[in-house]
Parts: C-alpha cells; sequence; structure tokens
C-alpha cells in the first residue's frame, strides 16, 4: 500500500470511529474540509460509496461496514512481516511536523553513520496519531510526547522541555511577564480534551491543518496554546508573543516503538535517540527563572 493510499485509510478509520468529520478532522489535525475531500477521494478509487451523508449525521454504508476488517487484515500482515524481521529495507519514523524537541535532524544524521543503518522514511502525522500506526505496522519507531495510549508499545523517554504559551502580540495576557494556568482560564476554556489548547469562552476552536496554520489562527486572535519550548525557540514571529506558565506540565519527549518488534534497526534508532537527547543542555531552572519575552530567549533543555 502506497502512502497516499495508507493516509486515506487512516482519515477513513478517524470517520468511522467519530462518525463525525468535523471531530475526525480535529482528532488527527487536519481541516475538515480536507479530510472530506480525501475521503471522497479513496471512494471515488474504490469505485463504492462507504458513508452516507446527511445534514445531521455520518453511518456507514454497507459496503463501507467492510472497509475495516480488511484494514485490520492488512494492518496485521504489516505487524507480522515487521516483527518477523521481513522489511523491505527500510525504517519508517512517524513524527508530528515541528513537535519532535528538535532532535529530528541530529537523530537522522547520527543513525545514517551506523554501518548498519538502513533508509529513513520520515512520516509526518496529526496530533498524537503515531501510536495507532506503530500498533498497525504502519511506522516502525516514533518521537512522541507524552502522555500517550502506550497499549502494546515499549516507551524511552528523551528529554523534557517547559512549555510557553503563545499568544498574538496585542493580547491582554501579552503583557504580563508570567503567567498561571488560572489566568489563561478566566476567560478561555480548553478547546480540546486533553490538550493545552483555549479558545474564548462561547466560542469554538477555529480549522488548522498543520502548525503553520494553527500558529496563523493564534495570531489572529482566534486561540491560544501551550506549546513546548524548541517549538517556541523555532517559530520566532512579530506577531506572536511567548510566555512562561509557571504551572504548566513540562512537555515530555520520548522514543515509542511496538513491543513485539525484534528489528535490529529500530534498536540502532531508539539507542541513538537517547543518546542525542543525553547530549542536550540540561536548564530547565534557568529557563524558567528568566522573562522569557520572545522566541529568540528559549533553550531547547533536557
Amino acid at each position: 500500500m502506497n502512502p497516499v493510499e495508507s493516509r486515506a485509510l487512516r482519515y477513513f478509520v478517524a470517520v468511522d470511529e467519530e462518525l463525525n468529520f468535523t471531530r475526525a478532522a480535529r482528532r488527527i489535525g487536519i481541516a475538515a474540509p480536507a479530510l472530506s475531500r480525501a475521503v471522497a477521494g479513496l471512494e471515488a478509487d474504490l469505485g463504492v460509496r462507504l458513508f452516507a451523508r446527511t445534514t445531521r449525521s455520518v453511518g456507514l454504508t454497507e459496503v463501507g461496514a467492510l472497509l475495516p476488517a480488511l484494514v485490520a487484515l492488512d494492518a496485521a500482515t504489516l505487524r507480522a512481516r515487521r516483527a518477523a524481521g521481513v522489511t523491505d529495507g527500510r525504517l519508517v519514523l512517524a513524527v508530528k511536523a515541528d513537535v519532535e524537541a528538535g532532535l529530528l535532524e541530529d537523530v537522522l544524521a547520527a543513525y545514517a553513520a551506523e554501518p548498519a543503518a538502513v533508509p529513513v522514511e520520515v512520516v509526518f502525522t496529526g496530533w498524537r496519531e503515531q501510536p495507532r500506526l506503530l500498533r498497525a505496522g504502519e511506522a516502525d519507531v516514533a518521537i512522541v510526547v507524552e502522555p500517550l495510549d502506550t497499549d502494546g508499545l515499549d516507551v524511552e523517554p528523551l528529554l523534557r522541555e517547559p512549555q510557553l504559551l503563545a499568544l498574538p502580540a496585542g493580547h491582554p495576557l501579552a503583557g504580563s511577564p508570567r503567567l498561571r494556568l488560572a489566568d489563561i482560564e478566566a476567560d478561555h476554556r480548553p478547546a480540546v480534551p486533553g490538550a493545552y489548547v483555549y479558545v474564548r469562552h462561547g466560542e469554538q476552536l477555529p480549522p488548522f491543518g498543520d502548525m503553520v496554520q494553527m500558529l496563523r489562527q493564534i495570531e489572529l486572535g482566534r486561540m491560544v496554546a501551550l506549546f513546548p519550548a524548541s517549538v517556541a525557540a523555532r517559530n520566532a514571529r512579530p506577531q506572536l508573543t511567548w510566555r512562561p506558565v509557571d504551572d504548566a506540565p513540562e512537555a515530555a519527549f520520548a522514543v515509542a516503538w511496538p513491543q513485539h518488534s525484534h528489528s535490529l534497526a529500530v534498536a540502532a534508532f531508539v539507542r541513538i535517540a537517547t543518546a542525542v537527547a543525553a547530549d542536550r543542555p540540561a536548564d530547565i531552572g534557568a529557563l524558567r527563572s528568566a522573562g522569557v519575552t520572545g522566541p529568540e530567549q528559549v533553550r531547547v533543555v533536557r
């Protein structure tokens, strides 16, 4: 199955589980119209209708109800091949674009220098999509942000970072040198359960498909959000202000892989990733005590 087909099937599964295109799009981190087009494209490729859509509901057609079984069979085949060490000579790495603690380039370079290294295919995913890809056999290893669903997975910690609040430059909270979560929640509510993304009371989360679009919505004043310090450091924008939040949880990065994996390539990648992360400076306290006013002052920490 090529990457385009695989991605379309992941989108199908999300809609099947949510039975709502808007919720499914929010879950996998793309815009609802893009998700609808992707599913329509899959239906066109297969020559069948998978979902019966009305203005009020979404449900599987009789043919669509058969597809999850085919997806599960394909996933089981992939898992068996990878567990037996039968790969196609490449390592599939799943990461959320720009949310990998700034480790990606260094880890890939260090891994490539290994004598037994194999080519690495980097798959950029939606929010928290990596665990499912690992369990489905569509990825061999992933750089993830904890907490995550670790069922069937092994996880090795990499590093921890403070989180900073991204605000539009003219936001009332932008004038405060330091904040607490209560300051945010006085006028905002969490837009997504389990995520530190906020909208004003009475408003809805605006659509966005990737990090660039998400930051743009923040610049327009439609939301605010906490990001790991490394994300702030790599996204200096004059329309954004970054502020420390004293009681915000740290972002914990880790490398994850299937428990059943016997791949020497995966073992080498995990070893390299932990070694690269260990070389990062440990300076969380200094960052938190500094009055961070912009990404140029942010250092990646261990």
